[in-house]
């Protein structure tokens, strides 16, 4: 199943109108008990500081790309993380103006050592190894990972696990993405893990690999707009516990308390689920695998 690009363009250009409002920075809610806004643990006294991988790509970020930011602004309040940051940042009383945001890589974003950031967002998943070392929030999305394939090719017509098994697969060293194939499509030749997903994508466009693994609205993107021939060959199942995505915090920081309960306001109140269908709308039409 193939998405155009000009479907995906359509689905956020129509958000804008949401957008506005969907960020819940600058808001009048009420003030969370015990997290006010001049005790929190900052970076630097009345400015959020947040951290995000750049390129920053659709549908997690959106807005026209201002340096330092490529592909997309995470500045904008457009696309599903930054909206969910802004509006975290407008539970905790902060305004839009009062929101910092620095390039980390993601790598970088779950070692070990202090941080640059207030809390780090760009599709970090919860693992018990990253979680010794950083401290993550309750989740803000629950991620299903899936396999983009070229159209035409052998592997597009895989409907099972068991038949990916036969394929050169890769994916973005230190994910998820990469851990699942090595743990649950378990391939006949050794997967290929890329420093980046744009070097994922461009080993797919080359032929170096059959498929990549990437979260499902990641995979949307890459089909729309980075691979012209690519197909979703469908989602994976759940294996283990249920993936989720959490904001990454330096250990120890007490900020992480408030941030759970300004989410939790956010599940509660139906906010999440409104920037979901906002930004990630299209994510339910890609088949499942057995």
């Amino acid at each position: 199943m193939r998405t155009s690009l000009s479907a995906l363009f359509v689905v956020l250009a129509s958000a804008l109108a949401f957008a506005a409002t969907a960020t819940g920075a600058g808001s009048s809610t009420a003030a969370i008990p015990g997290c006010a806004k001049d005790g929190l643990d900052l970076l630097n006294d009345g400015q959020l500081t947040i951290g995000a991988d750049n390129p920053a790509f659709p549908p997690w970020f959106g807005g026209a790309p201002k340096k330092p930011w490529k592909v997309s602004d995470p500045r904008s309040g457009r696309g599903y993380e930054s909206a969910v940051a802004y509006a975290v940042a407008g539970q905790l009383g902060f305004a839009k103006s009062q929101v910092q945001w620095v390039y980390v890589p993601f790598t970088r974003s779950f070692r070990p050592g202090s941080k640059p950031f207030d809390f780090y967002v760009t599709q970090v998943s919860y693992t018990p190894e990253r979680d010794r070392v950083v401290d993550f929030s309750s989740s803000y999305y629950f991620v299903n990972q899936a396999v983009v394939g070229l159209k035409g090719k052998p592997i597009a017509r895989a409907r099972s696990i068991r038949a990916l098994a036969d394929y050169k697969l890769g994916a973005q060293l230190g994910t998820t993405s990469y851990d699942y194939i090595v743990k649950y499509i378990r391939p006949s030749s050794d997967p290929l893990a890329f420093d980046t997903n744009d070097l994922a994508v461009q080993a797919l466009k080359n032929g170096q690999i059959d498929g990549i693994v990437v979260d499902l609205p990641t995979a949307f993107y890459v089909t729309a707009v980075q691979v012209p021939n690519g197909k979703i060959v469908g989602q994976l199942p759940v294996r283990g516990s249920k993936e989720r995505f959490g904001l990454v915090f330096q250990q120890g920081n007490s900020l992480k308390a408030c941030v759970d309960k300004a989410l939790a306001r956010l599940w509660r109140n139906g906010t999440i689920k409104s920037l979901q269908r906002t930004w990630l709308a299209r994510v339910a039409g890609a088949p499942e695998l057995s």
